[in-house]
């Protein structure tokens, strides 16, 4: 694995972001802590806005906010065309999803047991109004989705493969590009949810073999909330006929008849802020910048470590599974529910995430989990924050 970043190089990082020095932050998987940078070209183009026009200022930045598109593609490795900017990683999952042809009576979805509860509740609404059924992926002995169990349920039937690459009700990372091997082979469109590896692990979407995948601005990339990327390949474009249009994804043409865009935009709106757009390139470029390898690495070290600090103290039960793991580190202490754990930490000027079983029901479920407390890091967090954190969790598992 390549070199975690230097101590120095963090202080660095550190200097520039606000939050970091007001607040000991371990909810970087909900939200994490902008730039000064990022915040400073969302401040210029409303500056730009209050004194030329919205409108007027939107034609002067388009190079600079496009440019959030053209990054995006770098970072996927991806082309520029196959990148729609949109507000948020369920808006452009969803758009995709609802922009598939016509669901039919005994069509199949099939899903990770980790997916996200809001794309089960999109897929179950469908589904059910047409007949079609969701049936759940089986996981392996780790909890990782089975790619050969997948493979072995595989029929004409099967109109969707869905996929949550890294949950977020724990650490455990899906083997996406192995779930992509069996649905390129057997030609089934494949989905991945990428909210909370966009940013957190190198992506390309090559080698996952995904036809769509969607992220969020707001977590790892460290880009303001209200912004997300939608990877669609090129190939499967044709294949999606959005359920809402306008102007800009399919302006009318001199006959009068609407000509959807070629390119992924063709799932965008015309409405959108192109403040936070100019954010969102920023925060792009800085992950570019630093690297996705020392990223992952800097990333790994500190959940690496604050996991088994955590397993050593009694009452304080690690729930994360897996072969693989991110920076989200899931826990419940044991005589207390998870929002008053969050809440207590709160109180100490600690923030971490909880969940309860809405965000993550089948896994939830199969394990029999009500809730969890959720303390993920970045690559910005220092050992002293780790270390007031346990020591405050400590204090309350006694």
């Amino acid at each position: 694995m390549p070199a975690p970043l230097t101590p120095d190089a963090i202080d660095a990082l550190r200097a520039r972001t606000p939050g970091a020095q007001t607040s000991v932050h371990f909810n970087h998987a909900g939200s994490s802590l902008p730039s000064a940078g990022t915040l400073e070209a969302i401040y210029a183009h409303l500056q730009r806005e209050a004194a030329q026009g919205p409108m007027e200022a939107g034609v002067a930045s388009r190079e600079l906010t496009e440019n959030a598109r053209t990054l995006a593609a770098r970072l996927l490795n991806a082309q520029p065309e196959e990148i729609a900017l949109t507000t948020g990683n369920s808006p452009g999952w969803g758009a995709a999803f609802a922009a598939l042809a016509p669901w039919r009576p005994g069509d199949r979805i099939l899903v990770g047991r980790h997916e996200w509860g809001g794309n089960l509740a999109a897929m179950r609404l469908r589904a059910e109004r047409a007949g079609a059924v969701l049936e759940t992926i089986p996981s392996d002995d780790s909890g990782c989705v089975d790619a050969d169990a997948l493979a072995s349920m595989l029929d004409e039937r099967v109109r969707l493969i869905a996929l949550t690459w890294l949950p977020a009700n724990g650490g455990l990372i899906n083997p996406a590009a192995a779930v992509g091997h069996v649905a390129r082979q057997h030609g089934i469109p494949y989905f991945v949810d990428a909210a909370q590896a966009v940013g957190q692990l190198p992506v390309d979407v090559a080698e996952i073999g995904c036809d769509v995948l969607s992220g969020a601005g707001r977590k790892a990339l460290r880009g303001p909330r209200g912004t997300g990327l939608l990877y669609v390949r090129r190939d499967f474009l044709d294949a999606l006929t959005p359920a809402f249009v306008d102007t800009h994804s399919a302006p009318l043409g001199e006959d009068g008849q609407p000509r959807l865009r070629p390119d992924a935009a063709r799932l965008e709106s015309a409405e959108n802020s192109l403040a936070l757009r100019c954010g969102l390139a920023n925060a792009l470029q800085e992950a570019l910048d630093i690297g996705l390898p020392a990223i992952r690495a800097t990333i790994d070290a500190n959940a690496t470590s604050l996991r088994a600090e955590l397993a050593a103290i009694p009452g304080i039960t690690v729930l994360d599974q897996g072969r693989e793991l991110s920076g989200l580190v899931s826990f419940n202490v044991a005589g207390h529910d998870a929002g008053a754990v969050q809440r207590a930490l709160a109180a100490e000027g600690i923030t971490i995430g909880s969940n309860g079983v809405p965000y993550t029901p089948l896994d939830m479920q199969a394990r029999g989990l009500t809730q969890i407390a959720r303390a993920s890091v970045s690559y910005l967090t220092r050992s002293d924050e780790t270390a007031r954190l346990l020591g405050a969790l400590r204090q309350l598992a006694r």
